[in-house]
């Protein structure tokens, strides 16, 4: 397995027609809804490429998640071991067949845990390899346990006990993260909602009074007041979107 850098990632071509199309569709939108000129549209056509840029950061953002979420799993799974007398080195291995059992042989974390297990094969030890995913990831979770490994190798003493107080507060806290997430579900989808009203008001003016929108197409001082309006609405969608997302 290559080693994965989680913090680039390279779009599939079904992703790049898809996001492609998606952002070529919503430049077509707002031209119609915003100024009606062929020109603007030419004008806005370098927007698809920072669209598509923005989604490859989403997938990242997702793919860390989707580690960390899969992460409490693996810590869960060791804890089990743990407890039961493994060493840790066996505990990777039932870490990873639960991984694999949990979300098949392709997932984040199942792949690292099979690299992991294999270079245990070679000699390296754990918290090298714990450490090279954590500095790979970004992921706060990863470090954190790698660190208390490390201070649990170095002090001795009831090591089992440090690793299991670790797990339980790791497992913990990516449990607040799933529950946070869980009630945001709603409220982001609330948001997305929320805001498309704006834009259907203005479709259905078009469509019910055309007249009352007319003079705001086909001007300069026409484009100069949709432009504002349209900055105005880009910035209060960001301000929404923030508000939706909560770092733990």
């Amino acid at each position: 397995m290559n080693k994965i850098d989680y913090d680039v990632y390279h779009l599939s071509v079904q992703q790049w027609g898809l996001y492609l199309m998606e952002a070529v569709c919503a430049c077509m939108g707002i031209n119609y809804l915003f100024y009606k000129s062929t020109a603007v549209f030419f004008f806005m056509l370098p927007l698809p490429f920072w669209y598509i840029h923005q989604r490859k950061k989403q997938q990242i953002r997702l793919r860390k998640k989707r580690l960390n979420y899969q992460f409490k799993d693996a810590l869960n799974a060791m804890q089990v071991g743990i407890s039961a007398g493994y060493s840790l080195d066996n505990t990777i291995r039932e870490a990873r067949k639960d991984l694999e059992r949990l979300y098949g042989e392709k997932a984040e974390m199942a792949r690292e845990f099979a690299y992991i297990e294999r270079q245990l094969g070679h000699s390296i030890p754990l918290e090298e390899l714990l450490y090279d995913l954590g500095i790979r990831s970004r992921v706060e979770d990863i470090l954190n346990f790698t660190d208390v490994l490390i201070q649990a190798k170095k002090m001795g003493g009831n090591m089992r006990g440090i690793l299991n107080r670790c797990i339980s507060s790791i497992e913990e806290r990516i449990q607040v993260k799933k529950e946070i997430d869980a009630v945001l579900a709603s409220r982001k989808m609330e948001q997305k909602i929320m805001s498309f009203i704006p834009l259907g008001i203005i479709l259905y003016m078009q469509i019910t009074s055309p007249e009352f929108l007319s003079v705001l197409y086909g001007n300069p001082v026409g484009i100069c007041v949709m432009t504002a309006c349209l900055l105005l609405y880009t910035a209060a969608f960001q301000w929404g979107v923030r508000l939706t997302q909560i770092d733990v």
